[in-house]
């Protein structure tokens, strides 16, 4: 099975040898967003680059307690192949003598698998290409570190939103943190203490829309690897505390043309009408596209109305409490830095499956010329019902199997899944189900060991 061109091979096993790498981590992210995968010793890293690394189909059936969901056709028959992008080779600093690669999941006869996540969203940037579309995007992903005393969860600072005295505390782990990104080319651009006790964000450079997505699981990876380097606790986890702040992972998103040389949502009036359109696309959408950026139970325990969350569909410039936000531009920078800031998003999504949602949502609000409703410029829990009805607001769905639900009856985004759609609904809602019959501290406790 011949997967790559020779040079390719060539040149990442060169990069093995010069990199003193012992072990090459196969990796891809399932359909509960769990980053798996599986390691060849570097003798065989040629071979293994040729005919790919086997893996069974069963695999993309499991839910995040590894729970195979037989109903979705997929069980312990049948094989794929992890097939590694050359593109997205590492060498992990945080992990001796380890690299990795991001994979696609290929069939036997080499053809794309329908139930690869990083396949679909392909197909959605393929589909945009014809139009002549491209995309810039980032993930923008909160995180809280401490470790446990006792029994007790002791966060690394108690200090104040943005404070100074946060990053003291801190900057042992994040100095690491972003000297280990920095290694793997993912260029960080600020850090600051967050709202919650030992809450902090630190944001990376936007990329093109399969590169960012590919950043965000190295992101993860590197949180999670550096963490366990410096023997502490790192959680993505929407809401690793019942009482505490959630995490979010804001997405941003900016469509340019073809050539990359034309934001397409600028205009002087701060959203042209093609960025209108799309982000009507966007609302139109929503309440299916949350299955899919908010995909764990954990999730809908962050979604609150008055938490900067989002928890109503809606927009407006610069409103916090609005699912979709259009951030102030830089001075000088008007056209480069005009984008759209999705929300509801956060670590427990498979980016990949978030974002392609995000794509074929948009681009059917331009196709479609969608009028963007009113935007809303306070607090939509503040809004009367005439006033939420005129913007045409409505409560997002306040659990995962509500946003299933409403993905379910979605038809462009069930076509966008196509034969994965199904199998994600039924692993998704195995989890519903599962810790519905548990009680909460199984819920978090859970989410905060994924994620």
């Amino acid at each position: 099975m011949s997967t790559l061109p020779t040079k390719a091979y060539e040149e990442i096993v060169n990069l093995a040898s010069k990199s003193a790498v012992s072990l090459v981590r196969f990796i891809f992210c399932d359909t509960s967003s769990i980053i798996r995968g599986k390691a060849t010793k570097v003798e065989r890293l040629r071979d293994r680059l040729e005919s790919g690394i086997g893996l069974v189909k069963g695999t993309m059936a499991m839910n995040m307690l590894d729970q195979t969901q037989f109903g979705t056709g997929l069980s312990a028959t049948g094989e794929i192949r992890l097939v590694p992008d050359p593109d997205t080779w590492t060498v992990l600093p945080y992990c001796d003598r380890s690299a990795a690669m991001i994979c696609d999941l290929v069939e036997l006869d080499h053809k794309p698998w329908v139930m690869c996540p990083r396949t679909l969203l392909k197909r959605q940037i393929a589909s945009a290409k014809e139009m002549g579309l491209s995309f810039q995007v980032s993930f923008e992903p909160e995180f809280m570190l401490g470790n446990w005393v006792d029994g007790r969860f002791v966060f690394i600072d108690d200090s104040r939103c943005f404070s100074t005295d946060g990053m003291n505390r801190a900057s042992k782990f994040i100095n690491r943190f972003a000297d280990c990104l920095e290694r793997q080319n993912i260029e960080v651009e600020q850090y600051y203490p967050e709202y919650g006790p030992g809450q902090h964000e630190l944001s990376i450079r936007h990329a093109e829309a399969l590169r960012a997505c590919d950043r965000h699981i190295y992101y993860r990876e590197t949180l999670r690897g550096v963490a366990a380097e410096q023997n502490i606790e790192a959680f993505l986890a929407p809401k690793p505390f019942a009482d505490k702040i959630g995490n979010g992972c804001h997405l941003h998103v900016s469509v340019w043309d073809a050539y990359g040389e034309r934001n397409l949502l600028w205009s002087d009036s701060g959203l042209s009408d093609f960025g209108r359109y799309f982000v009507a696309g966007m609302l139109a959408h929503l309440k299916g596209i949350v299955a899919l950026t908010c995909a764990s139970v954990n999730s809908y325990r962050r979604l609150k109305p008055n938490s900067w969350s989002s928890a109503y569909t809606c927009w407006g410039f610069e409103n916090r409490e609005a699912a979709i936000r259009i951030p102030s531009v830089y001075w000088g920078q008007e056209m480069a830095t005009t984008n759209i800031e999705l929300k509801c998003v956060d670590s427990s999504s498979n980016p990949y499956l978030a974002l392609a949602a995000v794509i074929a949502a948009g681009i059917d609000g331009v196709k479609r010329q969608l009028e963007l409703p009113s935007q809303v410029s306070v607090n939509p829990s503040t809004l009367s019902e005439e006033e939420m009805e005129h913007s045409k607001v409505e409560r997002l769905p306040q659990s995962l199997q509500e946003a299933l639900n409403e993905l379910q009856k979605d038809q462009l985004l069930m076509n966008m899944l196509g034969e994965f759609g199904p199998v994600y609904i039924g692993v998704k809602s195995s989890e519903c189900g599962a810790f519905a019959a548990a009680d909460d501290e199984f819920e978090l406790s859970h989410h905060r060991s994924i994620f």
